[in-house]
Formats: structure tokens, sequence, C-alpha cells
């Protein structure tokens, strides 16, 4: 299920990640018994939301957040952001999550919930720049 949804994911958020869901459940499997921890989120119509996050000494990584898409605009995404904070994750530390530029839905969503800009990460793909 986790991979299934991170694969709608990829596709949402416009990442030039190909793999295929079966790929998708590997890498998760492996994630999930090494260093991240799954967070599913449901209610009375079924799973509507996940977190996938790493917690470090001094900070949590946040690596995906994703919501169902026929459940989205309902502050699905901010509620789970509030849990994430108020009664799982460890407090005192730093929080991060990573966007693509491109993602301006989910820039403004992670500024909204408390997020604040502080790096960019910039590239040159082979064969753009010859």
């Amino acid at each position: 299920m986790l991979a299934e949804l991170n694969h709608q994911l990829i596709r949402d958020e416009g990442h030039r990640n190909k793999m295929t869901v079966p790929e998708l459940e590997e890498r998760m499997k492996n994630w999930l018994t090494s260093e991240y921890t799954a967070v599913i989120f449901e209610d009375g119509a079924g799973t509507v939301a996940y977190a996938l996050y790493r917690e470090q000494l001094k900070e949590i990584y946040l690596r995906q957040l994703f919501v169902v898409r026929n459940r989205r605009r309902e502050g699905i995404g901010r509620k789970a952001m509030d849990i994430l904070r108020s009664k799982i994750w460890t407090k005192g530390k730093r929080l991060t999550v990573e966007v693509l530029v491109k993602n301006e839905a989910a820039i403004a969503f992670w500024r909204a919930v408390g997020y604040r800009d502080y790096s960019l990460a910039l590239e040159i793909l082979p064969g753009t720049n010859d």
C-alpha cells in the first residue's frame, strides 16, 4: 500500500523518478527495516495519508507526506503534521523536509505549517550543458 501511495506522490509532485510500484515496494521495505518510520493516517473511509520520516539525534527528516488525491483540501495534511509534532515526534529537534522547486502547492503547504526556507539545491543534468 505504501509503495502504491509513494508512486502516486512521485507522479503528483512532478518528480522524475521512474521507479515502478514493485521497485518502490522493495525500496520502502529497505527503508522501513533500516532507518525510516512510517505513520499511516486513516479515518472511517480508510487510509487518507501517510508520512515517512527518519529521526536522528538532533533532527527529524520528513521524507514523504502524502494525502490521497480525493481527500486533499480537507485539512488532512495539516492535521497529520499536528499529530506528528504533538504526539509522535520528539520535541526540541530540528524538523526538515525537501520539496521540488516546481511544486508550488507543496512549498505553500510547508510554509503554512511552519517550515521556513533554508537552502536551495541546484543541478546540471548530464547532456544539458555540453
